[in-house]
Order: C-alpha cells, then sequence, then structure tokens
C-alpha cells in the first residue's frame, strides 16, 4: 500500500495532520489550565502560584517525551519514505524500551531532590507547602505523560494523526471531570487537582499503548523492543532540538520566577502576586503555542517523508503552507491577548485587586509580540523533521537562551519588573529575524535540489 503522505495533495495532508495534532496539544495544554481554573477557584492565588512554580517539572517530562517522541517519530518517516520498513520497526521499539528507561530515573531523582527543587523554581515559603503537595503526586504520573507523547508523536508519523489525538483527548476529559470533584466535592484542594492529572494521564497512555499492535506500515515484533545505545543516540541527535527547546523554556521558568520574586519584593505587589500572575499568563500563552506546535507537529511527518523520499518540491510545499497558517494563528492570538486581557485573566479568579492590576499589565506587554512567535516554532520543528538537528537546535535556542534570559537578567536592573515583562517582546522580536534568515536559505536549498532531481 502507498503512503498517503508521498501521494496525497500537501494542502489536503497538513489539514488531516495538522488538525488532529493541534487538539492534541490544546488538550494537552487543558491539563494545567483546568487546574489553573479550579484551584484558583477553589484555593486561590497562592494555588495558582505553586502550579507555576511546579511547571518546571513538567516542562522536563516534556523534554525527554521529545527528544525520544520527536527523534523517533522523524526517523522512522525518513526510513518509511526511503522503504527501509525494517530499520523503521527498530527505531519504534527502540524508541519505546528508551521511554520506559528515562521515565524511571526521572522520578527517581525528582524524589530524592524534591524540595532543593522546588526552592530553586522559585518557591517562597508561603507557596512551598502547596507545591510539595501537588508535585508529589503529579510525579507519579510523569512515566504515563512521558509515554503518551512518546507514543502520540510515533503513531501521529504512522499516519494515524485522529488516533494520536484521541490519546490525549480521553486524558483531558478525565482530568476535567474529576478537578471540580476532587478539589470541591471532597475538598481535596491542589492534591484532588494532582490526582485527576495523574488519572487522566493514565488513561491517555493505556490508549496509547493499545495502538502498538495496529500500526498501518509496519509490524512490530518482540524483538523489536530491545534498548540499543546506538540507536538511542542517532534518535536523540533528531529530537535534541525539540528538546533543547523544552529545556531552554526550563530555565526561563527558573530564572524568570526567581526574578519576579526578587524584584517583586522592591514593588508593591511584593513576592508572590507577580509569581501567580506569570502563571496565569503563561498558561493563558501555552493554548496559542499548543495551536502553532499542533502545525508543526504535523507538517513533520509530511516533510520527513517527502524528503526521506526526494520530493523536494513536496517538502516546499508544505513548508510554505505551515508558515502561512502558523502566522495567520499568532497574530488572531495576540489579537485576543491584547483585546480581551481582563476577561480571560478573570477566568482563573479575580482574586486580590492588587493580584488582578499586575496580571492585566503583565499580559499585555509580555505578550505584545506573540503574533511573530510561531515562525520559529515551524521552522525549528522543520529542520529537526528533515534530519538537520543543528539548525533545529539553533533556532530552539535563539529567542529562550541567547535572548530571553540576559534581557531577563539585564533590564529589570535598569526597568524593574517593567524590565522582565519588556524582555519578552525584545526576545520574540530580534527570534523572528534569526528564523525568517535561516528559512529564506533553506528555501533556495530546496529549490536548487528540485532542479538537481
Amino acid at each position: 500500500m502507498e503512503n498517503i503522505l508521498g501521494i496525497e495533495k500537501p494542502s489536503k495532508l497538513l489539514r488531516s495532520f495538522a488538525i488532529p495534532s493541534i487538539i492534541s496539544m490544546l488538550v494537552s495544554s487543558l491539563y494545567n489550565i483546568v487546574d489553573q481554573i479550579f484551584i484558583g477557584q477553589g484555593v486561590g492565588y497562592l494555588g495558582n502560584a505553586a502550579t507555576n512554580v511546579a511547571f518546571p517539572l513538567t516542562t522536563i517530562t516534556l523534554a525527554i517525551s521529545l527528544l525520544i517522541g520527536i527523534g523517533s517519530a522523524s526517523r522512522f518517516s525518513l526510513y518509511l519514505g526511503a522503504k527501509e520498513n525494517d530499520k523503521a520497526r527498530h527505531v519504534i521499539g527502540n524508541g519505546i524500551m528508551a521511554m520506559l528507561i528515562s521515565s524511571v530515573i526521572y522520578v527517581i531523582l525528582v524524589f530524592l531532590f524534591l524540595t532543593p527543587l522546588m526552592r530553586a523554581f522559585g518557591a517562597t515559603d508561603r507557596i512551598l507547602p502547596y507545591a510539595l503537595q501537588y508535585t508529589s503526586i503529579t510525579t507519579l504520573g510523569a512515566p504515563f505523560l512521558i509515554g503518551t507523547n512518546v507514543l502520540s508523536n510515533m503513531i501521529r508519523a504512522d499516519g494515524s494523526p485522529k488516533y494520536s489525538m484521541a490519546c490525549m483527548l480521553v486524558g483531558a476529559v478525565l482530568n476535567t471531570i474529576l478537578d471540580p470533584i476532587f478539589i470541591f466535592t471532597f475538598s481535596m484542594g491542589v492534591a484532588g487537582a494532582a490526582w485527576a492529572t495523574v488519572i487522566g494521564q493514565v488513561g491517555s497512555f493505556v490508549v496509547g499503548a493499545i495502538y502498538l499492535k495496529n500500526f498501518k506500515h509496519v509490524q512490530l515484533e518482540r524483538k523489536d523492543f530491545r534498548f540499543s545505545l546506538h540507536q538511542t543516540l542517532e534518535t536523540a541527535a533528531i529530537g535534541i532540538s525539540a528538546s533543547i527547546n523544552q529545556c531552554a523554556i526550563l530555565v526561563v521558568q527558573i530564572v524568570l520566577n526567581n526574578s519576579l520574586v526578587y524584584y517583586g519584593q522592591f514593588s508593591v505587589y511584593g513576592q508572590d502576586i507577580p509569581l501567580a500572575a506569570c502563571g496565569i499568563v503563561m498558561k493563558v500563552n501555552s493554548i496559542l503555542m499548543a495551536v502553532i506546535i499542533g502545525i508543526s507537529q504535523g507538517t513533520q511527518p509530511i516533510v520527513g517523508f517527502n524528503y526521506g523520499a526526494k520530493s523536494y518540491e513536496r517538502v516546499r510545499q508544505t513548508l510554505r503552507l505551515s508558515l502561512s497558517y502558523g502566522l495567520a494563528v499568532s497574530i488572531i492570538g495576540w489579537a485576543c491577548f491584547q483585546l480581551f486581557t481582563a476577561p480571560i485573566l478573570s477566568v482563573f479568579g479575580t482574586g486580590d485587586p492588587l493580584y488582578f492590576e499586575f496580571a492585566t499589565h503583565f499580559m499585555k506587554i509580555f505578550l505584545s509580540l506573540s503574533c511573530v512567535i510561531s515562525i520559529q516554532i515551524i521552522s525549528s520543528g522543520y529542520f529537526s523533521a528533515v534530519g538537520k538537528p543543528l539548525k533545529g537546535m539553533v533556532l530552539s535556542l535563539t529567542r529562550q537562551v541567547l535572548f530571553f534570559i540576559p534581557l531577563v537578567l539585564i533590564l529589570p536592573h535598569f526597568l524593574g519588573l517593567d524590565g522582565i515583562m519588556y524582555s519578552a517582546p525584545v526576545a520574540d522580536g530580534v527570534a523572528f529575524v534569526v528564523s525568517l534568515i535561516f528559512v529564506l536559505r533553506e528555501w533556495k536549498h530546496l529549490k536548487r535540489l528540485e532542479i538537481e532531481e
């Protein structure tokens, strides 16, 4: 059976792959957003601040899952395009084993260093008890979260984006149903939100694991499920850019949280309000990011397969479409952030008037140039998918590490808390320019390859 990735119209393919991927990413972001909404209403802004402090642990799990998941899925697509099905099978089996091993190591390390980690992530004395209660439970679900994200990428690469979406949807539905029951009916507070999240993650993983017996283009055998360090390193080399992007986000979160606590103490807002407000704004922004990352993930199997098959015109068409869609979405998101700031924030609870005042100000400035972030995200994912991880890694690092972190450390010396806020749009603007240069050069390269073919 001929793979539709090589024959179907690129625009139709992108819609069929990107839409389920977008829904999957939106559903994934709902885990944290739903928690924030119910915790904000049932516990207050200190509870929301605790989930913000705990969020770097989620970022670490995503970094692990993208390293293995994106790497495995991209290699799988490339081998399918080159009609090397045996190698494609081995990539999947090794990816599953790497996922299991890394999950166990992660859980052990987090429990060994949980309190120091919470302090390093910015927890104040008032927030720490909530953060420890929340993370001691959600860490138990980390292996299932890692597993779901790895399997989701593999399933999408096999040409089943709707099933990949269903994996995430099951968990989100469970989480959304259980959150109010545990928090309000059983009065479990942040612990209730944590248990709802874990149960949802287990549900998603089970649905994903069932697919292992139903791959479309390969038939997995028991002998394929063995760990190979060489295979894992090759997979990691492809997935490193997406993973490093998450690691960069982790560093940003730590620097941002600690900067807000430090400079907040010199303002009328204190330490806790900036930390809580930042968490809400980051979660709101994650909705826009989810759509853009969904477009990027939907693009990757298409460009990976066709690049492996040397169908460079189809690669170029898909890249152009994904960048256009991403830009349109980011502009719509930016308009919502700027025009409907107060209504959006009120969903998470108004709380202290001082808190709401700061959150509104923070959101307007921090996301003031979010209209151009899609170019960097989609181009980074593209380079990973076509086997150019170094370029993907460089683009992953531009916004977060090379620009944003230095600005967060420098600007507050002159502007106080406002300096932290203005660091984001400046970093977004510079990263957009760098990404555009990379994309234009790649576009010319693809045209040359077309002519040579």
